[in-house]
């Protein structure tokens, strides 16, 4: 404690540990709540999008379809599942945690944005568990999920997690004050996922289509990943700096809302 005019005020060390104490506490919270009132159910985090990809794979490859691109149908789904699911998880699973705990947000030490990064720390945390399973069932069923550009794979990922931060920001805030948004989102995000490029090759669809489904976010970081592993995928469709000027946009005008709403979203708990 630093006592200035006459007031003891925290350290900066004291209040970096209380704030620690604080995102570890909603943390274990969280988990706890979304799984079943048990840590154990944490592996639903991990388990649930892993199942979501295999069994993409196994309709693709049950289907006797061949691979839009390449020579695998595993590892096509496979690198467009994963950075998908990743900026999916985290825009959406936002939301659903900071509702679950907005009881907290009557706590003095609780702030909303306490929540948003507990939140965003879980879903990355699991993002980067499920790209590490795959990368094992992929070594031993003998698909090459290893990519060809490990520096463009980790950027894609990356790039992924700011998209998915940034739009989980701003819908969370939206939700705080318009709860229905949640509903919208999810079945907006259906529509997301069908347009990405998951399933089909987007630069061999033509004009002004693919054009226009240049303009999805998630189909960026999806190609982006592909071009990890394909040598020229993408290459007149792939636009990095969009990507990530869309998140970066999409963070800073959800913190400003949230800055602008605090009073509003904090009456409303």
């Amino acid at each position: 404690m630093v006592t200035m005019l006459g007031y003891q005020v925290p350290s900066f060390w004291g209040a970096m540990r209380r704030q620690r104490q604080v995102l570890a506490a909603i943390l274990l919270r969280t988990i706890r709540t979304r799984f079943f009132g048990h840590g154990t159910g944490y592996l639903v985090a991990v388990g649930w999008p892993v199942a979501h990809i295999l069994l993409l794979i196994a309709i693709f490859t049950i289907g006797g379809r061949s691979a839009p691109f390449g020579e695998s149908a595993v590892l096509f789904v496979a690198t467009g599942s994963v950075p998908f699911m990743v900026f999916s998880y985290l825009s959406r699973f936002m939301m659903v945690d900071l509702l679950a705990n907005r009881p907290l947000l009557g706590l003095p030490e609780v702030k909303l944005l306490d929540v948003l990064i507990a939140s965003a720390v879980l879903e990355i945390l699991s993002a980067f568990t499920v790209a590490i399973i795959m990368i094992i069932l992929g070594w031993f069923f003998g698909v090459p999920l290893a990519p060809q550009d490990m520096a463009e794979a980790f950027g894609a990922i990356l790039a992924a997690i700011l998209l998915g931060l940034g739009v989980g920001v701003l819908n969370s805030v939206i939700m705080m004050v318009f709860q229905m948004w949640m509903t919208g989102y999810m079945l907006l995000n259906v529509a997301v996922w069908a347009s990405s490029g998951v399933m089909f090759v987007p630069s061999a669809i033509p004009d002004p289509f693919r054009t226009w489904l240049s303009y999805n976010p998630a189909l960026q970081v999806v190609e982006w990943m592909r071009a990890a592993y394909y040598e020229g995928y993408g290459e007149h469709l792939l636009d990095r700096t969009y990507t990530i000027g869309f998140g970066v946009v999409a963070l800073a005008v959800g913190l400003i809302l949230e800055r602008l709403l605090r009073g509003h979203v904090l009456s409303m708990r």
